[in-house]
């Protein structure tokens, strides 16, 4: 059993912003299975499917961003979900805009959200998909992930959505490993 999260801050007012893309990658990734978000539980909207048999639990934390881990230690405990088979789907301003980076593991580095799961799972060991949204050069880092995307960068950004949904899937049947080597965007 498998849980992909994709991170971001409930609520209309925070739809479209840069903080705001594991949420929409998950949007995508429903969309492509036919799957709707329809159960609320664990302080996050969910569902499930199956991917070549396996079961996935899909979910948006509805705890907003520093947070997330809440939520997400509450479906891994009600699931029995190993860490190692939590994919965490997030933006990563130490990214430059529009790259894509898979990892087994690693540190939250600046990412608040990262921080709140890492530290109620107690380890690092669990991939992510971290979604490049660029640094700002003049403006507050909390007002820039809190701002929407321009529309030549939204469409930048929804195909690397695009990509990371893909990217989740390959991590699931073939291993974080297959889709490093076929999702990271050099």
């Amino acid at each position: 059993m498998y849980l992909i999260v994709g991170l971001g801050n409930p609520g209309k007012q925070y739809a479209g912003t840069r903080h705001n893309i594991g949420f929409e990658t998950v949007d995508h990734i429903c969309y492509k299975k036919n799957v709707k978000l329809d159960k609320a539980k664990f302080n996050a909207v969910y569902s499930e499917f199956r991917l070549d048999g396996q079961r996935i639990i899909i979910a948006k934390p509805l705890t907003y961003m520093n947070k997330s881990g809440n939520a997400v230690m509450d479906i891994a405990r009600y699931y029995k979900i190993e860490t190692e088979n939590i994919i965490v789907i997030y933006d990563d301003v130490d990214l430059d805009q529009g790259k894509l980076r898979i990892r087994p593991n690693g540190s939250a580095g600046t990412h608040n959200g990262m921080k709140s799961i890492i530290f109620q799972l107690q380890t690092e060991d669990f991939p992510r998909i971290r979604i490049g949204i660029g640094r700002p050069s003049n403006m507050d880092l909390a007002d820039y992930v809190l701002q929407r995307f321009s529309p030549e960068e939204a469409d930048l950004i929804k195909d690397v959505a695009i990509v990371a949904a893909k990217a989740a899937d390959e991590i699931i049947l073939n291993g974080v490993d297959s889709a490093m080597n076929k999702y990271n965007i050099r």
